[in-house]
């Protein structure tokens, strides 16, 4: 085991594109990190740059404290599990696992050992001898790890391994994966694009965005799951983490007597805070009159309304979920503002049993002790 450094990290391809900028991060020994973001953010290039498979423009990668960037992916002691399972069709689960070590010479006996040892941990023993076109895609992706736990890297390079599989297969195979990893303690970078399967997975998660600016970091925030749903640095990560995403409003603080009440850009409709609410937000007393972004997750929505002020919008449609259920409506903020960052649509988690009807104007009101702050120049989060 061993950690994985990223310093100053950088990669811009040939045809000008930059896929990477100031990038930061260190995967702990033993920790399980994942890296999500939208498509064209530069986690599958940094994955690659640790892996070996892309040459960096700048900066450095250490493995267990040993500078790796100019070794080659065989020099690492690294093993990658891809996304296609890459598995030889024309041999058997047994072959397949063994191939690696059987290239690296390693004795008859000692192959034998591990792939066994490695079959029993992913419940692979009774297929052993059959060929992967004859297994179910949960057991083929089994059989790609076995090929890499085999090998007792120093760290396992995942790339979007369980995006080839349906939604129950998905959900059965983020388990066993995290069982597995906590139980061989193997350091281990991950990439998805699902910030679900993200937050279910990682000990820490690394939020990455696309950037044209060599000045900007690819990097946004890498903290434990919690601390990203509660305590996003930035509106991007506001956004991208959680399903449904947050909800987005210009407003605008002004004082009422004591208090102050969050007004709504262009609408009539107001959010007041209490005065414990204003006390653990000291820095509304410097926005006052002037506009900000208040972000509302759609779990911090009240349903029936039981506090003063709050929304007033017609219901578009609802969803049932089963223990869940959720109701999309108009955001009045942008009726008159045109504001691009506030979504035209609002998300509210409302209990199942007081579920509005479609097209029926409802009365919701926010929990504030939820709500969050940006400045709308910088986006980043007012603490």
């Amino acid at each position: 085991m061993a950690s994985l450094s990223f310093t100053s990290v950088g990669k811009r391809f040939p045809d000008g594109t930059l896929a990477l900028s100031r990038v930061d991060l260190e995967v702990r020994d033993g920790e399980f990190l994942v890296l999500v973001g939208p498509s064209g953010c530069g986690k599958s290039t940094l994955l690659r740059s640790a892996a070996g498979l892309e040459t960096l423009s700048e900066g450095k990668i250490a493995i267990g404290g040993k500078d790796v960037t100019d070794l080659g992916p065989g020099d690492r002691d690294i093993a990658m599990v891809f996304q296609n399972y890459a598995l030889y069709p024309h041999m058997d689960v047994y072959e397949n696992m063994a191939f690696g070590l059987g290239q690296r010479k390693v004795p008859k006996d000692v192959i034998k050992q591990k792939v066994e040892e490695a079959a029993r941990i992913l419940d692979l023993m009774p297929y052993i001898r059959k060929r992967p076109g004859t297994l179910s895609g949960g057991q083929r992706q089994r059989v790609a790890m076995g090929r890499a736990i085999v090998r007792d890297p120093q760290c396992f390079l995942m790339d979007e391994p369980l995006s080839n599989l349906d939604a129950k297969l998905r959900v059965q195979m983020r388990a066993e994966l995290k069982l597995l990893n906590a139980r061989l303690g193997v350091t281990t970078l991950y990439v998805t694009h699902d910030q679900v399967e993200a937050m279910t997975m990682g000990d820490r998660v690394a939020v990455l965005r696309p950037v044209s600016d060599e000045n900007e970091s690819n990097l946004q925030q890498c903290a434990n799951p919690r601390e990203l749903y509660e305590k996003p640095v930035n509106l991007f990560v506001a956004g991208f983490i959680g399903s449904p995403a947050m909800n987005f409003f210009t407003v605008r603080p002004a004082r009422n007597g004591e208090t102050i009440n969050c007004a709504i850009a262009g609408t009539d409709m107001v959010l007041p805070l209490t005065a414990a609410q204003e006390a653990a937000r000291p820095f509304l007393a410097q926005w006052t009159d002037r506009d900000l972004i208040l972000g509302v997750r759609p779990e911090a929505f009240l349903y029936p309304n039981p506090i003063a002020g709050g929304l007033k919008s017609k219901v578009l449609i609802t969803e049932m979920t089963g223990a869940d259920a959720y109701a999309f409506f108009d955001n009045p903020g942008t009726k008159n503002t045109g504001s691009l960052l506030s979504a035209s649509r609002i998300t509210a988690r409302i209990d199942p049993r007081h579920l509005p009807k479609a097209d029926e104007e409802i009365h919701i009101g926010v929990d504030m002790d939820r709500a969050h702050f940006f400045d709308p120049a910088t986006g980043l989060a007012l603490r």
